[in-house]
């Protein structure tokens, strides 16, 4: 049986924009999370910066771990999955960088 996770499904929210989708989904993002979570369990949330890019589309963007084949460890070889969950309102679009972004 191997000491790591062989795959972790983590979702996020249906209203993070395609610009968003695209970071989160890309393998760069994939090997940043096998290099800052040490392990993952069902229910668990990380709140992520997923990047605004040169038009903006989000803040933090709370990540949550849906389930995990295998045991709770992560390590180099685990694959991470994503889904899609209900909304929360996340707030993005090209405002996250202007001064009349979301918190102004």
């Amino acid at each position: 049986m191997p000491d790591t996770a062989n795959t972790v499904v983590v979702s996020y929210p249906a209203d993070l924009s395609d610009w968003g989708r695209f970071q989160v989904e890309k393998p760069s993002f994939r090997a940043f999370l096998r290099r800052t979570r040490d392990a993952a369990a069902a229910g668990d949330v990380w709140e992520e910066f997923v990047g605004v890019g040169c038009c903006g589309d989000a803040l933090d963007v709370p990540l949550r771990v849906e389930s995990v084949d295998g045991p709770e460890r992560v390590g180099d070889d685990t694959a991470f999955e994503f889904a899609v969950r209900e909304a929360c309102d996340v707030e993005g679009g090209w405002r996250v960088q202007s001064a009349g972004g979301p918190t102004a």
